[in-house]
């Protein structure tokens, strides 16, 4: 248990940062499932950039490793040009 102010306010400010994170890699993870749903090019265009764009903002926070963050893209934008 955090004793002195300083402790206590550095596991608050911990509580908010996981809270936040946690809430934009789900939502992100959700982003990249209903993207790999898709079965149209059209739908695939439209969803791509937005979802590309929250894998960067995580890497770029260091949520998610970048390398992740670019393998996953990676694989979305191959899925996306598959579809006719």
């Amino acid at each position: 248990m955090a004793n002195t102010k300083n402790a206590k306010k550095a596991d608050r400010q911990a509580k908010k940062r996981r809270d936040r994170n946690r809430y934009q890699v789900k939502t992100t993870r959700n982003a990249v499932k209903s993207l790999r749903s898709v079965t149209t090019k059209e739908e695939a265009e439209k969803l791509l950039p937005k979802t590309l764009s929250m894998l960067d903002k995580l890497a770029k926070r260091n949520v998610i490793h970048k390398k992740k963050a670019d393998n996953l893209k990676s694989g979305l934008m191959k899925k996306a040009r598959a579809l006719k």
